[in-house]
């Protein structure tokens, strides 16, 4: 049995080849670059894929990690932020024509990403476990008596799209206040709005990474503005555990190099929020243990569960 993971996303595209026992024999990575037409993309996908296939062999089994919105039943990414343009596109289709008719699948990035740090990381032995991926935006998924949860639609979860109304009566996604997308339009705005002293004011280009190292370094506005971003991660966490009480939430991304200048206010927001204390088990959150492979590990592992079903 060999099964080829792919791992499709906005910024990066990788590729890996496994034997039966999930070993990593050979992998590659290339740039996406979401912005040339989706056929351009995609011939990327297969060359990428290709490239880690051993000569004279084909898969056994073939997994896409992918951003969603998609549908994993009929095979289509139906449109993703991230994916300038793309619109219903019959990915599986398409890759598992490029491969010999390997039977293939697809399923959410951060769904996969969840499967891989329940079976091998930090989410192990927990159940239910809640895996959150906070970068560009807020994506997770969710396990449940051992199996990956994705609702009747095969869509679910999807927390960085829980709403909240803010005090000006707006409302607000949670990825829009706690990403990385969110930290860097709260720190624009406040520089905008503000005249408190910053060093981000020396910069032209402000993002979440920058607002970070800002932080650290002792600047009272970004230091306020982590602080703010923890905050709402917080409420979107009292969401989560009193819908599905679980036993650990696995945070991994970009933005979770924060560390406890952002998971500390949001711990305190779970604190002053939660229903019951009850709901909250010893070491809630934990970073994630996998790191960029999450997701192909992920993939490699609901290939093996397709050939065996």
């Amino acid at each position: 049995m060999s099964i080829l993971a792919i791992d499709f996303g906005g910024t990066r595209t990788r590729a890996a080849w496994y034997d039966s026992e999930l070993n990593q024999l050979a992998r590659t990575e290339t740039l996406s670059r979401v912005n040339d037409t989706a056929e351009e993309v995609i011939t990327r996908i297969i060359q990428t894929a290709q490239a880690v296939i051993p000569p004279g062999q084909q898969p056994s089994s073939i997994c896409i990690a992918a951003p969603g919105p998609l549908d994993p039943h009929r095979g289509l990414i139906r449109h993703a932020k991230t994916l300038p343009g793309w619109k219903d596109i019959p990915l599986v289709q398409i890759i598992r024509d490029a491969c010999h008719n390997a039977p293939t699948i697809i399923e959410n990035d951060a769904n996969l990403a969840a499967l891989a740090e329940h079976a091998y990381g930090s989410a192990r032995g927990c159940d239910p476990a809640i895996y959150l991926t906070i970068s560009t935006g807020i994506g997770g998924g969710a396990i449940i008596n051992g199996k990956l949860f994705t609702g009747w639609s095969g869509l679910a979860i999807e927390p960085g799209h829980t709403r909240f109304t803010l005090p000006d009566g707006s409302i607000r996604r949670l990825e829009e206040l706690a990403s990385g997308t969110g930290i860097a339009t709260l720190a624009r705005q406040r520089l905008e709005t503000s005249n408190q002293p910053s060093i981000l004011r020396a910069h032209t280009q402000v993002d979440a990474k920058l607002v970070g190292e800002a932080a650290r370094n002792g600047d009272v506005l970004a230091q306020s503005i982590i602080r703010e971003a923890g905050h709402w991660l917080g409420l979107g966490c009292v969401n989560l555990l009193h819908l599905f009480s679980p036993q650990v939430i696995v945070v991994g991304g970009s933005v979770s190099s924060l560390g406890e200048m952002f998971f500390g206010p949001a711990q305190a927001t779970i604190a002053e929020q939660i229903l019951d204390p009850a709901f909250v088990p010893e070491n809630l959150i934990r970073p994630a243990q996998l790191g960029e492979d999450v997701c192909l590990m992920g993939a490699a592992l609901l290939a093996r569960q397709h050939i065996s079903a």
